[in-house]
């Protein structure tokens, strides 16, 4: 079912009821479990992430083993088969998880001080519950919160969004603009297009959109992933709302961060 972008030209509205430079409701929460050393459960709208961080902890050497004395980094990613549309399950051997899986680990490489613990293995657990687009934006934001919450040390935050455009597919360029027929609203430039920041499931089945992830509050990106095809005019206005949703998911972050360290010192 193609995306009715015809409500957004006419309220500048989408279709979930936000603007184009929206955030989704973000809701977290850290130390949600008592038996492995991190934890965290990440809200993005209505994709829902648990991840569990175990280590730094002395691990066997698989291959190589870390690179210059540094620590091993691994990720492990399950996704429930309730999570989506389509019921299905998907194994170790699924290669979009494994493309996930290497995404977060060379990530969370760029942050961590993984040269502290020489010969030792972090593991990174997340489960997807459910999925509504930026997926690998909530992975990336669930582990942080799961690594700060293990003590691990970290240069910064790390933390993704997405963005979008709303260039107009072919399908849609065939199609007479609605909005056209209407009083005051001819004038509406027919190629108008826009950036969108953080898309549902919805929008990321019908626009081009990539996902970004930056370091702390600076525009230091060290994710930016893009699987769909879009102008090259348009690229540089997207990664720009990226990084300034990124920012914004920083805030966030840090806020639920300080809240749980002030409740720890009130509790004693």
């Amino acid at each position: 079912m193609p995306l009715d972008t015809s409500s957004y030209s006419l309220a500048l509205l989408r279709l979930d009821g936000r603007r184009w430079n929206e955030l989704r409701r973000i809701h977290a929460q850290i130390s949600t479990q008592a038996a492995v050393d991190g934890s965290s459960y990440l809200e993005m709208g209505n994709t829902k992430i648990i991840c569990t961080v175990t280590g730094p902890a002395e691990g066997r050497r698989v291959g190589g083993g870390g690179s210059g004395g540094e620590a091993t980094i691994q990720v492990e990613i399950s996704v429930a088969g309730f999570s989506g549309v389509d019921r299905k399950k998907s194994g170790r051997g699924d290669r979009r998880i494994f493309e996930l899986s290497y995404t977060i680990e060379q990530a969370v490489q760029t942050t961590l001080h993984t040269q502290n613990y020489s010969g030792s293995t972090i593991s990174i657990n997340l489960h997807v519950l459910t999925q509504d687009g930026s997926l690998l934006a909530a992975l990336i934001n669930a582990a942080t919160l799961a690594l700060i919450d293990a003590g691990v040390p970290m240069s910064d935050y790390l933390c993704a969004c997405t963005a979008g455009s709303t260039t107009n597919t072919a399908s849609s360029k065939g199609a007479p603009r609605p909005q056209a027929a209407l009083p005051g609203l001819s004038s509406l430039d027919e190629e108008a297009d826009d950036p969108l920041l953080d898309l549902n499931g919805l929008e990321e089945q019908e626009l081009p959109f990539l996902t970004v992830g930056t370091l702390g509050a600076s525009e230091k990106v060290v994710v930016c992933i893009m699987e769909t095809r879009v102008q090259a005019t348009r690229l540089e206005e997207m990664l720009a709302v990226g990084v300034d949703g990124c920012k914004r998911v920083r805030s966030i972050m840090d806020s639920v961060v300080r809240d749980h360290g002030k409740r720890m010192v009130d509790e004693g």
